[in-house]
């Protein structure tokens, strides 16, 4: 086997593909940024605005009428490092191949930045200048944290008044605890942004505003005010490689000089350790500073042979781990981390590479089903443009159209290699509404439609209220459920009434208690008798169930302990006090007793449950209601309104700060009283305050509104 890891007939060795997604808060220039860059790398030949529902990767109606990305679009380009004087690059004259993929920023759309930052290799995090750090960055920044994903941070927007770069450097140190380093500055502000400061090479990027979209720039020597700022930058950018790499650490222990590509492959390693995030600021929407943040990511963002290899493991033992290695030699190993029902092919199935080769009419192999399934066609995506290819190489990101069986998540590989991949994971959902069709001849086109829109979003859930038989859907938020119902009028032409949303409440235990159960039936022939005997206390938050098995002596016999274990588990999923799921309780099954002829799985079942009823009575059980962190950023002259509203919802301020001109307040509040805030919130200020909120954390319900909800729950 070749200790080359490139197949002779890829396109781009994989030492020059980059992976990479952009992520950030809503609004702060992420699908803007993507379009400059697909404009300077050559992909389009006309920039689309956001505002103007033109841009390339916004390609649903829903996300042109409302000028926001809702789903996560893909999109490959290509970028040659220009040669210019007196500028180090570290790949020059060499054509590299750039996989992007635009997140969306609203929370409700989170399922789709944490699966691409599952398969993503490397991440520009998006800032806006006045802004700084939004609840959501740090959403995204912990889920990049997560999957170890390598990042590089753009501070956009530096055109707008009260834009200030180094508040925002502090703030990523500050606040998300990274190790930013500045490496092209932006120079000026607001109306006076003309370039960067490139620290390692010290020089000038000037951008000139003459003619097409900054597409022109020239290298200059730096004026006396600038060199006092790059001089600074430069000391302080060794000093911080030097701490976090060995090579560059040795050199300047030994104060021996440090050639600028030494620092620059310095800076790649300590990147991609995740060590160091460089920092770089422009303007994407006033065409500054684009062209050297792709240098930037291609300088240093790792290649799909830079990462650690991908993780797996046995089917059949959890415990063996199989390493796959990234090249084209090794057998065929992916991960589909993305469906999507598209009207011309039907269903795609987006998937990652990490090993291995297909082609077009290959057999993939899904260890989950252990059922193997023939590739229809291999298609390379731009946003909602389709070419067809033959074949899909380690390390790129592509669709395969004609699988069947597969959900997100699933690892798809050669025929005969059993191995999982780590599926990415998604948070649960906090709202429900009940949704029924307009006519009855919709019933089943609605049924159909909401089984394809909750196979393609892992948040967005379907279930029947068995007591009122009603379907009922769940999301991540309002906004998420307004897209699901409008999508379905649309692709799928099914008019939906939807009911009041309904919020995503749980149950808990505060005391320890002891429950017993029994279950004796006598009716002629064989009868039913089960009894348990279980202690219950509460659970470290965020632990779920757990279960010791206390049982001895043989008081139940083993085969019926599982059964008792099943009855446990099924009664967490309705609660004593308003019938909804409960969360956090630790069990002790302590013992019951059996009868020879009559003891079976059902009754041993049931007895745990009514045992578990009867522990929970005594447990003091109560409702607990999902908490929103919400921000409100006002102009101060709205500040004492937005705050008395928020009070008013029994919101909870935990601070406030000014930036500018600008109050940005901080509190926790119910998301029973959110409903219709955006409304509410541009009433109060004039349309001129934003919002954002994210789920924090689940508190228990005041006794006032307990009454409310167990009456309407009919408990």
């Amino acid at each position: 086997m070749s200790s080359n890891p490139n197949s002779p007939d890829r396109p781009y060795p994989l030492e020059r593909t980059r992976n990479i997604g952009i992520a950030a808060h809503i609004d702060a220039g992420k699908t803007t940024l993507t379009e400059r860059i697909l404009f300077y790398t050559g992909v389009i030949h006309k920039i689309g605005e956001v505002h103007d529902g033109a841009a390339t990767t916004d390609w649903m109606e829903q996300e042109r009428e409302r000028g926001i990305t809702i789903t996560s679009a893909a999109v490959t380009t290509k970028w040659f490092q220009r040669e210019e004087e007196g500028v180090t690059k570290l790949f020059p004259k060499e054509e590299q191949r750039i996989n992007i993929i635009d997140t969306p920023g609203h929370v409700d759309f989170t399922a789709e930045v944490e699966r691409s930052l599952r398969v993503l290799d490397g991440a520009i995090v998006v800032f806006d200048a006045v802004a700084g750090v939004q609840p959501q960055t740090e959403t995204v920044w912990r889920q990049a944290t997560k999957y170890n994903v390598p990042r590089i941070v753009f501070v956009n927007k530096m055109d707008r008044i009260g834009a200030n770069f180094a508040n925002v450097v502090h703030e990523v140190k500050d606040k998300l605890g990274a190790n930013a380093v500045r490496v092209l500055i932006p120079i000026g502000a607001e109306d006076y942004l003309t370039g960067q400061i490139d620290v390692v090479n010290q020089k000038e990027v000037h951008f000139n505003d003459d003619d097409k979209f900054g597409s022109t720039y020239e290298v200059r020597e730096l004026s006396a005010d600038q060199k006092l700022i790059a001089e600074e930058a430069y000391t302080e950018l060794v000093s911080a490689v030097a701490d976090v790499d060995e090579q560059i650490g040795e050199k300047f222990l030994m104060e021996e000089p440090i050639s600028k590509e030494e620092l620059k492959q310095g800076i790649r390693r300590a990147t991609i350790a995740n060590k160091l995030v460089p920092v770089a600021g422009g303007s994407a929407f006033k065409n500054k500073g684009v062209q050297y943040l792709i240098d930037a990511v291609i300088d240093y963002l790792p290649s799909p042979l830079d990462i650690p290899a991908a993780t797996g493991m046995d089917p059949d033992d959890e415990e063996h781990k199989i390493e796959v290695h990234t090249s084209d030699n090794e057998k065929f190993c992916s991960l589909a981390f993305k469906l999507w029902a598209d009207k011309f092919v039907g269903k795609l199935v987006f998937f990652r590479v990490y090993s291995g080769v297909i082609k077009k009419g290959d057999t993939v192999y899904n260890p989950r089903t252990r059922r193997s399934e023939r590739v229809g066609r291999l298609i390379q995506i731009q946003a909602d443009e389709h070419k067809d290819i033959d074949a899909c190489y380690a390390g790129d990101i592509a669709a395969m159209v004609g699988i069947k069986n597969v959900t997100t998540g699933d690892t798809l590989a050669k025929e005969g290699y059993d191995v999982v991949l780590e599926p990415p994971t998604f948070p649960d959902p906090v709202i429900s509404q009940a949704v029924e069709p307009k006519t009855k001849a919709d019933q089943e086109k609605l049924a159909l439609a909401l089984g394809r829109l909750s196979e393609e979003d892992p948040t967005f859930q379907v279930k029947t209220d068995e007591e009122t038989g009603q379907t009922i859907i769940s999301g991540m938020g309002e906004l998420h459920l307004e897209i699901i119902v409008d999508r379905l009028r649309r692709e799928f032409k099914v008019e939906a009434n939807t009911g009041a949303p309904q919020i995503a409440y749980r149950e808990t235990i505060t005391g320890e208690a002891s429950g017993e159960g029994k279950l004796v039936k006598q009716s002629g022939g064989r009868g039913q008798y089960g009894h348990v005997r279980l202690q219950v206390r509460p659970n470290e938050k965020g632990k779920g169930l757990t279960i010791e098995n206390k049982i001895v002596g043989g008081e139940i016999p083993k085969d019926f302990h599982n059964a008792v274990f099943k009855g446990v588990r099924e009664s967490m999923t309705n609660g004593i006090v308003a019938g909804y799921p409960v969360i956090d309780v630790h069990v002790d099954v302590l013992g019951g007793s059996f009868h020879e002829v009559d003891s079976n799985e059902n009754a041993f079942t049931m007895a745990a449950i009514f045992a578990m009823k009867d522990a929970f009575k005594k447990a003091k059980s109560i409702l607990l209601e999902p908490i929103m962190a919400v921000e409100v950023s006002t102009p101060d002259d709205y500040q004492g309104d937005v705050m008395g509203d928020l009070n008013r919802r029994r919101g909870q301020i935990q601070n406030m700060e000014s930036k500018g001109k600008l109050a940005v307040i901080r509190a926790n509040v119910p998301l029973k009283e959110m409903f219709g805030y955006s409304t509410d919130v541009r009433t109060i200020s004039s349309g001129r305050a934003s919002y954002s909120m994210t789920p924090s954390h689940f508190e228990q319900v005041p006794n006032n509104i307990l009454t409310q909800i167990v009456s309407d729950r009919g408990h």
